[in-house]
This record gives C-alpha cells, sequence and structure tokens, in this order.
C-alpha cells in the first residue's frame, strides 16, 4: 500500500468535483514534505494536519488550479544522465508538467 498513491489519486478525485477541500488519511512525513513543495508551487492551498493519536489527518485546501498528479510506481532508479529521457517519456508535452524527484536510502 502506497500512502503517497493514495492521497494524490483523493485529491485528483475532489478536484475532478469540484470540491474546495479534501481529508486525506492516515497523514506521513512524505506526503507532508510532498503537499509542501505543492503549496510552494500554486497548485494547492493550506493543508492542515489532524493529529488523532493513530495514524493522523490532513485537511488540504484545493484551488483549482490542479489538472492531475500521481506517482510512478514503482520506483524506478534514475541516474542524473538518464533524467532527460525520464522527462521525455513521462511529461505530456514540453514545458508542461513538473516533477518531484525523492532521494529514499
Amino acid at each position: 500500500m502506497n500512502v503517497l498513491a493514495d492521497a494524490l489519486k483523493s485529491i485528483n478525485n475532489t478536484e475532478k468535483r469540484g470540491k474546495r477541500q479534501v481529508l486525506i488519511r492516515p497523514c506521513s512525513k512524505v506526503i507532508v514534505r510532498f503537499l509542501t513543495v505543492m503549496m510552494k508551487s500554486g497548485y494547492i492551498g493550506e493543508f492542515e494536519i489532524i493529529d488523532d493519536h493513530r495514524a493522523g489527518k490532513m485537511v488540504v485546501n484545493l484551488t483549482g488550479r490542479l489538472n492531475k498528479c500521481g506517482v510512478i510506481s514503482p520506483r524506478f532508479d534514475v541516474w542524473l544522465k538518464d533524467l532527460e529521457k525520464w522527462q521525455n517519456n513521462l511529461l505530456l508535452s514540453r514545458q508542461f508538467g513538473g516533477k518531484i524527484l525523492g532521494c529514499f536510502f
């Protein structure tokens, strides 16, 4: 089970329905860091972390600027020299979309 993929799927579905807020659970550090990057880029609004003494919850405010977001699964090992090739294969078109790389050790 991939909690980041589930969270982004919930955000996508809520955005398509035209809602302004989404409840994401469980909450993890990876989701918080990813949503912070999305918030700084302007794709989502503020989010609030709710501590329920279990896995945690998040309430995310949506701005309506998000078209689609998702996770590439399984996680691939990508070398720096091959990054341009992966970008051309994964993104929809030139100068449209973005990618966030994570280093997991």
